[in-house]
């Protein structure tokens, strides 16, 4: 079977900024777990996350910048812009309604088809597009930002792109679907939960309890406010990804060879 073309070919400079932003991404969300009680931050617990929001903003950029530098020529971008397009306008479909969220099914299979590196670029892109779309620009957007480009880079990255067909590869993305659905929804919950405060002193985030108490009230806070949400989207990407998926990975598949991105274009002289 012929390799799939890939509209952007990760390389040196591209992956080292991924590893930065992917660092910077981890301790923005988890540092609640990752400073000691008797640290200072504690005493700034409400200012994290502006922090970390801002510093996301340019991380973000500098890494679309990069990897768009690594070769996403003009085909690549009107694709890109399709797909953004078309995932931030199915994102208000589920607006106010638990669960169901479509534009996560075409994340999935986008990054499929079209690898970890044009994955997180739009991952990223439709998350922001889609905050303007909505009005839902706010602290937690960069988050969000880096959220889905990770869930879409990270179909990019499941095995057998070039092999795996039919109902097998079906399973794996409704599986992954599935995971990351879940995955997605606590890492947000992470960005969120230090703004609680006293609002809900029970599973709130105490800046001076030890990490074994407030991964409890973390737990608990998961359970009470978005277990359902998660548990709905997970269930709606795994169904839309059964149904509709086999006719979105041939659509993808065929639009990626008539574009045939890695193709050099060339002009006939005169």
């Amino acid at each position: 079977m012929t390799p799939q073309a890939r509209p952007v070919r990760l390389g040196p400079r591209s992956l080292t900024a991924l590893a930065l932003v992917s660092a910077v991404g981890v301790a923005a969300f988890g540092w609640p777990f990752l400073a000691p009680p008797s640290s200072q931050i504690g005493a700034h617990a409400q200012d994290a996350p502006w922090l970390f929001a801002g510093l996301l903003v340019l991380l973000v950029a500098v890494v679309a910048a990069t990897i768009a530098e690594s070769g996403l020529g003009p085909k690549a971008v009107a694709m890109l812009g399709v797909l953004a397009a078309t995932g931030a306008a199915l994102r208000p479909l589920g607006a106010g309604t638990a669960g169901i969220e479509p534009m996560f099914f075409l994340m999935v299979l986008s990054g499929r088809v079209l690898g970890p590196g044009f994955g997180f670029t739009l991952g990223s892109l439709t998350m922001f597009a889609s905050a303007l779309l909505t009005g839902g620009v706010g602290p937690w957007m960069p988050f969000q930002m880096l959220a889905m480009g990770w869930f879409t880079m990270g179909a990019g990255l499941l095995p057998g792109p070039d092999r795996l067909r039919g109902r097998g590869e079906l399973a794996l993305l409704a599986g992954y679907g599935f995971l990351a659905a879940f995955a997605y929804g606590t890492v947000m919950n992470l960005a969120g939960w230090p703004f609680m405060g006293s609002l809900a002193s029970g599973i709130a985030f105490d800046p001076h309890a030890a990490v074994p108490a407030n991964l409890a009230r973390f737990l608990a806070y998961c359970a009470a406010t978005s277990l359902g949400w998660d548990l709905g989207r997970a269930v709606v990407t795994v169904a839309l990804t059964l149904t509709l998926g086999p006719a979105v990975l041939r659509a993808l598949r065929r639009a990626t060879r008539r574009a045939a991105f890695e193709t050099a274009v060339t002009f006939a002289p005169r």
